[in-house]
């Protein structure tokens, strides 16, 4: 939990900025800049120029609005997550340090009744199990947490009208219970969930495929790894025999790192799919809230997240705000400059 709290606090800034710039709010004008090809094209401010913007408009602190709910929000989502994983995980086939990750049965961590320790390191029956538990502690986490993270966007939607009507996290809680009755602590949900869900099982799958079929096929037949040791003799069969394991150490640690490598990749791979999903919630919890920044010229009152989702891919701003430098201005497209 602490952990997880220092890298809330730290990630503050890139957060604030990130949800201002997917409002549409860009309170600097686009400065002629070149592109990664040495090209001039008209760029809208990067991440270093809107923090100096908020800096200069509400000093340093500025730069953390919001934080009291998100640490909130962090923190009970962790102990959440923890405890319904807890629940669902069976007492073998998971090591209590792998952070739910699959490993190989042995001394420690008993057998599954009729498996083999000859039974690959983990197989997609494993991987669809630990997926849904998985699934569902996220998911819990996040239906519990919700209310949290709506104040923390409205506490940061605020900058852009000067509003102060999000000025405490109690307050904020009788303000949306005042005005939007239970339902509005849960605005933006359900893309929230399908997003989460979506991008849980792609990062699996695919890291599933790829460690299988191409890792493990891949480091298993390459040359220098296999079940046989040369010695003095000449060569003999080590499968079984006690000179296997500093044989195979190499390949243990080679894979380990090779497996994590792919699963960063394909985690972010699925951050990119389903970042609409993250854009669309972010703009429902904020939209038609009494705040400027959920009202006109920013956004329409949206009927549901399907018309959010619809009006956005119209516009072509369905990645608006997934990157914050080198934001090309597109042709044709229109933002509110103060």
């Amino acid at each position: 939990v602490l952990l997880g709290s220092g890298l809330t606090v730290l990630s503050q800034p890139l957060m604030y900025v990130k949800v201002l710039v997917q409002v549409g709010y860009e309170p600097l004008p686009p400065t002629l800049g070149r592109n990664i090809f040495g090209r001039q094209v008209y760029q809208l401010p990067g991440l270093f120029s809107y923090a100096k913007h908020i800096v200069k408009m509400d000093g340093r602190a500025g730069l953390f609005k919001g934080l009291a709910p998100r640490l909130c929000s962090s923190a009970i989502g962790t102990v959440v997550h923890s405890k319904v994983l807890q629940l669902l995980t069976p007492p073998w086939g998971l090591c209590p340090l792998s952070g739910g990750r699959l490993f190989p049965p042995d001394s420690s961590f008993p057998l599954q009744p009729g498996a083999s320790k000859k039974e690959p390191v983990s197989s997609l029956e494993q991987v669809l199990k630990e997926t849904s538990r998985e699934m569902v502690a996220r998911s819990a986490a996040t239906l519990i947490t919700h209310p949290f993270h709506v104040i923390t966007l409205r506490c940061m939607v605020q900058f852009i009208g000067r509003e102060t009507k999000y000025s405490g996290t109690l307050s904020a809680f009788a303000t949306i219970y005042r005005e939007e009755g239970i339902l509005g602590f849960f605005a933006g949900l359900i893309p929230r969930l399908l997003g989460d869900i979506l991008s849980l099982w792609l990062c699996n799958m695919l890291a599933y495929l790829i460690n299988t079929y191409a890792l493990e096929n891949g480091v298993g037949s390459a040359p220098g790894f296999g079940g046989w040791e040369l010695t003095g003799g000449g060569s003999r069969g080590v499968l079984g025999s006690q000179p296997l394991v500093p044989l195979l150490l190499p390949q243990v640690s080679t894979m380990t790192e090779m497996k994590s490598y792919s699963q960063a990749v394909t985690g972010f791979f699925a951050s990119m799919l389903t970042y609409p999903f993250v854009l669309v919630s972010n703009l429902m919890a904020v939209n038609n809230c009494g705040l400027a920044g959920g009202l006109l010229p920013y956004a329409p009152a949206y009927s549901s997240w399907l018309d959010c989702w619809s009006q956005l891919h119209r516009e072509g701003n369905m990645s608006r705000g997934n990157s914050l430098f080198f934001r090309k201005v597109p042709a044709g497209k229109r933002y509110v400059w103060e």
